[in-house]
């Protein structure tokens, strides 16, 4: 059987351009030359390293971490999980998974964020953990709400999940957003929009997971991050992952 070659030709036609004037912000974000790739140095490639020492036992339990005792945050209960494959569907073990979120009304823990929705005292939207050696993660939350921002009249951000995965190295680290199945605003989203193949939006969305959820407590989401490839997830702002 022939082994599957290492190398993918990076497709362009599923990559957003970096200029979209209907998401107004790319306007000013976008650059205005041809990108440069600067070749990493030794440190930055092989450190720092993460371990389990540095992940708190309820360090994914987002329901429990940053609430009061014996209390907990308002709204839906859910699990987000998945796992971290590369291009072969192989398994990435021992890899850092930050996630990041608005509460359940859609407001972040952020002095910036002046959203109407009130702040979840016993929220902090803030997550992080270690694949196993199968490349596993998983988180506990709840669910975010939608919020309006600031890019037409009338536009809101469908719910989301901000995804950090780091590889040996600060500078191999990679950022997307995880969106939840059968939301109405996905396709109405000026962000989302910027991506030209709707299987590659497919990919950024977590499915309904029965099979995981917890009866008469949590529901379940699964959420698989591929890191290079043609099947691979967009990560915002990096083309470098694909």
């Amino acid at each position: 059987m022939t082994k599957p070659g290492e190398f993918y030709q990076r497709d362009r036609s599923i990559h957003p351009p970096a200029l979209t004037p209907g998401y107004k912000t790319s306007v000013a974000r976008s650059p205005r030359y041809a990108l440069i790739s600067l070749q990493n140095s030794v440190s930055e490639v092989t450190g720092p390293v993460f371990g389990h020492n540095d992940i708190d036992p309820i360090d994914n339990d987002l329901l429990a971490n940053y609430a009061k005792a014996g209390e907990s945050p308002i709204g839906e209960r859910i699990i987000l999980h998945g796992r971290v494959l590369d291009e072969n569907a192989r398994p990435v073990p021992n890899t850092l998974v930050e996630i990041w979120q608005a509460n359940a009304g859609g407001r972040y823990r952020h002095k910036k964020d002046t959203y109407l929705a009130p702040i979840d005292p016993n929220f902090g939207g803030c997550g992080r953990t270690i694949t196993d050696e199968n490349g596993y993660y998983y988180f506990r939350t709840v669910k975010p709400g939608a919020y309006p921002w600031r890019n037409l009249v009338n536009n809101w951000r469908p719910a989301h999940v901000h995804v950090s995965v780091f590889g040996s190295g600060f500078a191999q680290r990679l950022i997307t957003q995880c969106y939840f199945e059968g939301d109405p605003l996905i396709p109405l989203c000026p962000i989302v929009q910027t991506i030209p193949d709707p299987d590659a939006i497919e990919q950024l969305v977590a499915t309904l997971d029965l099979n995981a959820t917890i009866p008469l407590d949590t529901i379940a989401y699964k959420f698989d991050i591929v890191l290079r490839g043609r099947r691979s997830t967009l990560f915002e702002n990096r083309l470098e992952g694909n």
